[in-house]
């Protein structure tokens, strides 16, 4: 299973440059779904990550989030009944 490493670089405290590591195991059908993306967008797959990593940080809440408050301000009268 190919792994995909990702080095994330913090602005410098202090002069002191901050970087993370982050290593995932994915499926080879997931990595050349990646591969393709970042090909067909003209960049590294590295730079494909980081992008969407930004873009996930950058939204103030995911549609997860939003979907769970949804369902239990929707069906917070049966949870209630159900306690």
């Amino acid at each position: 299973m190919p792994k995909i490493s990702v080095m994330l670089n913090f602005p410098s405290i202090q002069g002191v440059k901050a970087v993370a590591s982050i290593t995932i195991d994915i499926s080879d059908e997931q990595l050349q779904k990646l591969q393709t993306l970042a090909q067909e967008n003209g960049i590294s797959l590295e730079d494909l990550l980081r992008a969407r990593i930004e873009d996930w940080l950058s939204q103030p809440t995911s549609e997860f989030a939003q979907a769970t408050n949804y369902v239990l301000k929707k069906n917070a009268e049966l949870y209630w009944r159900l306690a």
